[in-house]
């Protein structure tokens, strides 16, 4: 038996769709955002109005960084300690949303703290606080999910707190976000739904269900991540922001793979961010898990459907959409990554590499990284 979970009481999607925010209840509500971008858009702006139209205070902490940190958790969980709202609404891209999930389940469960939480069982447990995600990116998904990943700063290593406590109560889906986004972002994340979606479909912990939405938003992110890059029209944004979210559906009931694993360690040695990083490391994957026979059967199932191989498909669009071939090639200096080298095998290890499809060695995970960095041909 195996219990799914999509989302929980509401998944609104569509233009206007921010102003559901009116029709949550809320008594005193805390917005969590990041930088500037939210703000200058106006998103912000509506947001609040939408909340002060329903008789709803408001007050909003800002200032989450890509990789969102240990220290920045802390500043916002003081904000709601002081503010003390029966509901967050975190708005902008996954950094935002996972620092939120944080920030509202130690609020409501103040026996928790970065130093404890992984020696707890937290299941079982369910926010007292109505937690809201409106994503602004279209990649991580984490509307939907019940993950946050934080970083920890001291060991330089992104952490994932894994609960169905923290998957948002509402998740809301308006176009309007995601089409004022950078083509350089949307390329990105972009990228990152695919990684989820590809990793989700090959996970021999998926099923039907997964292996469907998995499926589609393979099909609809290929098709439309080039358009939505080129041109960024509300269609092809609206398109690729809601096949992201299917990703994100099939990956939280399924899993993950060695993509994230390694993502994760270079991710938090360096502050790349999450999405250019599993941009990279994707195609070396599929050609690292396409040893296994099943694996196998499924990328030829893709390649009907494309009409030309996955693996190269992906390759492509990764040229296409200027993604660096490499790790080195984002900038990362080859002095600090020979002496950084053990340590980042040694991360690239743990999370969602132990389900990986192929079980992954050591001594694979060496040449792996290294394939990683330096563009080597995975042939191992």
């Amino acid at each position: 038996m195996k219990k799914l979970v999509f989302t929980k009481d509401a998944f609104v999607v569509g233009e206007n769709a921010l102003s559901y925010l009116k029709e949550l209840g809320a008594k005193k509500a805390v917005i969590v955002t990041g930088g500037k971008s939210m703000f200058q858009t106006g998103v912000i702006d509506a947001a609040e109005k939408y909340l002060k139209e329903s008789g709803c205070e408001v007050a909003v902490y800002s200032g989450i960084s890509k990789n969102p940190t240990v220290a920045q958790a802390k500043e916002g969980l003081a904000c709601l300690r002081k503010e003390k709202p029966d509901t967050v609404v975190a708005i902008g891209g996954g950094s935002p949303i996972d620092a939120a999930k944080i920030m509202t389940l130690f609020y409501d469960f103040p026996e928790l703290d970065f130093d404890n939480v992984f020696d707890h069982d937290l299941s079982g447990l369910t926010l007292k606080t109505q937690f809201v995600a409106v994503p602004s990116t279209s990649g991580t998904a984490s509307e939907v999910t019940h993950v946050g990943v934080i970083t920890y700063e001291e060991k330089e290593y992104k952490f994932a707190i894994r609960t169905e406590a923290i998957r948002p109560k509402v998740a809301i889906l308006d176009p309007a976000l995601p089409k004022s986004l950078p083509a350089s972002v949307a390329a990105e994340t972009g990228m990152d739904a695919l990684t989820h979606a590809l990793e989700s479909y090959i996970n021999k912990n998926g099923n039907d269900f997964t292996y469907a939405l998995s499926k589609e938003a393979i099909e609809g992110l290929i098709e439309w991540l080039p358009v939505s890059v080129k041109t960024g029209s509300l269609e092809s944004r609206e398109k690729v922001h809601n096949f992201q979210c299917m990703a994100g559906m099939a990956f939280s009931n399924s899993g993950l793979g060695i993509v994230h694993g390694v993502s994760h360690a270079f991710g938090g040695k360096y502050n790349l961010s999450h999405g250019l990083a599993n941009a990279v490391i994707l195609p070396y994957s599929m050609d690292y898990n396409k040893k296994d026979p099943n694996v196998a059967e499924k990328y030829k199932k893709l390649s009907h459907i494309l009409g030309m191989d996955v693996i190269e498909k992906v390759k492509e669009l990764q040229r296409e959409l200027n993604i660096p071939a490499c790790i080195r090639d984002t900038g990362i200096a080859e002095d600090v990554y020979r002496a950084d080298y053990e340590f980042l095998v040694e991360n690239s290890m743990k999370g969602s590499t132990a389900v990986n499809p192929v079980p992954v060695s050591f001594e694979d995970m060496k040449k792996f990284v290294d394939c990683v960095y330096y563009g080597r041909k995975v042939d191992f």
